[in-house]
């Protein structure tokens, strides 16, 4: 089986996204993190490589210093390497899109933990500076959060990865990167489950 064939012509992608709060039109986006999903010769899910931008706030964003405290992000921090939403987002999609061509599959679709709310901040940030072709699907989605109470009965990405036997580092958290390798292990290990009690059927 390829990976087209098993999502009806969807390359799942896991999306994570630190932010300056909850309103994507008018808070920053600050961290963005891909990571595509990947099948093996033998149809089993794996996560791809993990690529992280971190972005300075678009012009006239919104920053809560709450959110700052949650996520522990210093927008201003001399050593932080940020770049434009525009070329962050260039430099992300950009894959996607090859990974498209190279699976034949159709539209990626967002993998996410809290899914919408990602999309959201995503969708915002593509408008925001008019990349004309997102390779995502506008609003469709896979969410973890759901996922995980289906498989595990945890709806917190920290519990459902535990439930499922994998790792999970505290001290880490909450940062883009860091959670969507998480999110992504946490995906496939979900996926691959259900088609290996499907063979057992």
């Amino acid at each position: 089986m390829q990976i087209s064939q098993r999502f009806r012509g969807f390359l799942p992608v896991v999306v994570d996204v630190e932010t300056g709060g909850f309103n994507p039109a008018t808070d920053a986006l600050l961290e963005l993190a891909m990571c595509i999903i990947e099948m093996d010769e033998d149809g089993w899910l794996h996560p791809g490589e993990v690529k992280v931008r971190h972005l300075a706030p678009f012009e006239g964003a919104n920053i809560e210093q709450a959110a700052l405290e949650f996520n522990g992000i210093r927008p201003d921090h001399p050593l932080r390497p940020s770049i434009s939403e525009e070329e962050g987002l260039r430099s992300l999609l950009k894959p996607v899109r090859q990974a498209l061509r190279d699976t034949d599959c159709k539209r990626a679709v967002l993998v996410g933990h809290n899914a919408h709310f990602d999309l959201s901040f995503l969708n915002a940030a593509i408008e925001r500076v008019g990349y004309k072709r997102n390779p995502f699907h506008p609003f469709s989605c896979f969410d973890t959060a759901t996922l995980g109470g289906l498989a595990y009965g945890q709806t917190v990405l920290a519990r459902a990865v535990d439930a499922a036997g994998l790792d999970w580092d505290s001290s880490q958290a909450h940062s883009a990167a860091y959670d969507t390798e998480r999110t992504a292990s946490l995906f496939c290990t979900i996926v691959n489950r259900w088609r290996h009690l499907q063979e057992l059927e």
